[in-house]
């Protein structure tokens, strides 16, 4: 929820890369999307397996710490603009609110919340970010709240069609770790950051993973008994839910409006209630279905509105 976001970024990859990105500035968002839509959706099944293995707050620290740090080898190599030690100080403040706090809450809460449960509780991060844009000052327009609140509809239909138990402490914890993503990602619209993306990101994420890894060691979590499976959903997290998902959430936030970036919370849910009926054999009810059309429709209208916003 998330997240390294920068106000001033380029997307550049060496030559060498055997990756050929779009060159149109909508391919790029769409592949962004892509990436956060599936990616991030399927994250929630893949912290469960690996909270087999590892306590909450230490993998999530871990998780962060690691790929921060594969991130940062990446960039410097790419020779970046160094950055002054402000951007720093922003990078580890949004860092902490993003990876250590968000995160780190996320995977506190879904210690006795399901996967699917948790997705649906995430995906208000979206009515946060936009009641943070209004006391900030930004105009929101009837469109833009109609369709934050449709996706909230769904998010209810999807919830009240789940089975899922969960705590009421857990559930706590993951509205505060929703409320600290949206926090962090409005902060990371009006920081000086890094002006590198892939520099950004390892900074914040490996700033935030390195203080909630020390809060995690400090409060006295430890390592439990390794197993393949949860170590294997571990190196998905650190490559895949973490080192390319941020990058390309970092890409939409620079690139869109709050709205379109964090439409993947909204999104996130169906991915992972899918994931765990074919995966883990969950039922799929009619309310799953109709809140999927409902959350679709949302997104689609976030998409319409911020394009008439960019028009006007």
């Amino acid at each position: 929820m998330a997240l390294p976001f920068l106000s001033r970024l380029s997307l550049r990859l060496p030559s060498r890369l055997p990756l050929r990105l779009p060159q149109s500035r909508n391919g790029r968002i769409a592949l962004a999307l892509a990436v956060v839509y599936l990616v991030w959706g399927s994250t929630y099944l893949a912290v469960h397996v690996a909270l087999g293995s590892f306590p909450p707050l230490l993998m999530s620290g871990m998780r962060n710490l690691f790929a921060g740090i594969g991130l940062f080898v990446f960039a410097i190599r790419r020779d970046p603009v160094r950055p002054s030690m402000t951007e720093i100080r922003n990078a580890g403040l949004v860092g902490t609110m993003l990876v250590g706090l968000s995160s780190g809450m996320l995977a506190y809460g879904m210690r006795t919340v399901g996967t699917g449960t948790a997705a649906v509780m995430v995906a208000t991060v979206p009515l946060f970010a936009t009641v943070i844009a209004a006391v900030a000052g930004r105009k929101i327009g009837r469109g833009e709240w109609f369709a934050v609140g449709l996706g909230l509809i769904g998010i209810a239909i999807l919830s009240h069609g789940s089975d899922a138990a969960g705590s009421a402490g857990g559930s706590l914890a993951i509205l505060c770790g929703a409320l600290f993503w949206a926090g962090g990602a409005h902060l990371a619209g009006r920081l000086a950051l890094p002006s590198d993306l892939f520099l950004s990101t390892a900074l914040q994420i490996g700033l935030g993973g390195a203080m909630s890894t020390l809060v995690a060691l400090a409060s006295g979590e430890r390592m439990l008994d390794l197993h393949f499976a949860p170590l294997l959903a571990f190196i998905y997290l650190v490559f895949v839910g973490t080192m390319a998902a941020y990058v390309a959430y970092g890409y939409l936030i620079r690139h869109t409006s709050p709205i379109i970036a964090s439409s993947c919370m909204y999104v996130n849910p169906v991915v992972a209630v899918a994931l765990g009926s074919l995966l883990l054999g969950e039922p799929v009810t009619h309310a799953t279905v109709i809140a999927t059309v409902v959350i679709l429709a949302s997104v689609g209208l976030s998409f319409w509105f911020d394009r008439r916003r960019v028009a006007a």
